[in-house]
């Protein structure tokens, strides 16, 4: 009998290295039910506008790392703000606001555009990189409720490697004012990067455990063009990635998990009608409708294939799991 109570490692190992067919029969379901007790019969949704794709750091996974070749744009809050208010209008009442570390951007106008969001009813959540303490209060006191920090690998040694232009004590740092400052940490990791061990994964999953995280980003290693982590492999394994959902729905019932995931067909990316749907069977909950115009959606490439634009998407996959969508409007 498998242990739906996970609270150790060896837990955690156990389910990542079930046989798959064993896993889609007993651990997605529990998951799956999880999320249904908590959540009900709603797949949530969240606008998403990034606002600028120019980034200083060399992540070695990262498509917008500094020099790569990519169309780069900085929109100003005013141009974000009429898109959003286009949003509200069709329902849309959360709102994913993120960017690559742009120290140009200037931090009065980001304040500038979360007051505006704000005005506008959205609930916020932010993911611009690391920065200051008193940047994070200013953000928070601003309206900001929730923050994205992604740890992306949870061994130092690991995150050193990929993150050149930082530390893992400075992203730990963060994350810890971040809680300070009184707002939700969504945090995560990538699952199965070239090199990763499933220990590595393991140590991912208990480190969203410990930081209590509101929600999970997590995504498979995907490949990004002219990086240099493509040259050492991948894509990660999907399986594994359905594996750690499942997990964190059991360990921390309450969260929101992406349930925007790849699957058989690359050219889909983070819009694959399966990948979707096996995210939400194994306890994902969180769709995203990026309300920027198509070219620069596609620009905002972290991975290639990465946007997913308008509400249809949404509505096709609340239509084939037979859920309802919460816009978070009123």
């Amino acid at each position: 009998k498998l242990i739906m109570n996970i609270q150790t490692k060896q837990d955690v190992l156990d389910i990542l290295t079930l046989p798959e067919a064993v896993f889609w029969a007993q651990v997605a379901p529990a998951a799956r039910k999880t999320c249904q007790d908590h959540f009900g019969n709603t797949l949530l949704v969240t606008a998403m506008l990034a606002y600028t794709n120019i980034c200083k750091n060399q992540c070695l996974y990262c498509g917008m790392r500094a020099g790569n070749p990519i169309p780069r744009y900085r929109i100003p809050p005013a141009e974000i703000l009429s898109l959003s208010q286009q949003a509200k209008l069709d329902g849309l009442g959360r709102m994913f606001l993120l960017a690559g570390e742009d120290r140009n951007y200037g931090f009065d106008h980001l304040l500038q555009l979360v007051s505006g969001l704000r005005q506008q009813g959205y609930s916020i959540a932010l993911g611009a990189g690391e920065l200051e303490a008193s940047q994070y209060q200013e953000l928070h006191d601003a309206g900001v409720e929730e923050y994205v920090l992604k740890f992306e690998m949870s061994h130092p040694d690991s995150f050193q490697r990929l993150n050149p232009s930082t530390s893992y004590a400075k992203r730990m740092r963060c994350a810890h004012w971040i809680k300070e400052a009184g707002m939700k940490l969504a945090s995560g990791n990538i699952v199965d990067w070239p090199g990763q061990t499933l220990d590595e994964l393991a140590d991912d999953i208990l480190l969203m455990k410990e930081l209590e995280i509101s929600w999970a980003p997590n995504i498979p290693y995907l490949p990004a063009a002219n990086t240099p982590l493509a040259l050492e492999g991948g894509p990660g394994d999907f399986l594994l990635n359905n594996k750690e959902m499942a997990i964190l729905r059991l360990m921390l019932p309450d969260i929101k998990i992406t349930a925007q995931q790849p699957g058989i067909h690359p050219k889909a990316g983070l819009a694959d009608k399966t990948g979707n749907q096996n995210a939400i069977a194994c306890g994902a909950n969180l769709l995203f409708c990026d309300l920027l115009p198509d070219a620069q959606a596609k620009a905002f490439r972290p991975i290639d294939q990465r946007h997913v634009s308008g509400l249809a998407h949404c509505e096709e996959i609340a239509q084939l799991t037979g859920l309802t969508l919460d816009l978070g409007g009123v």
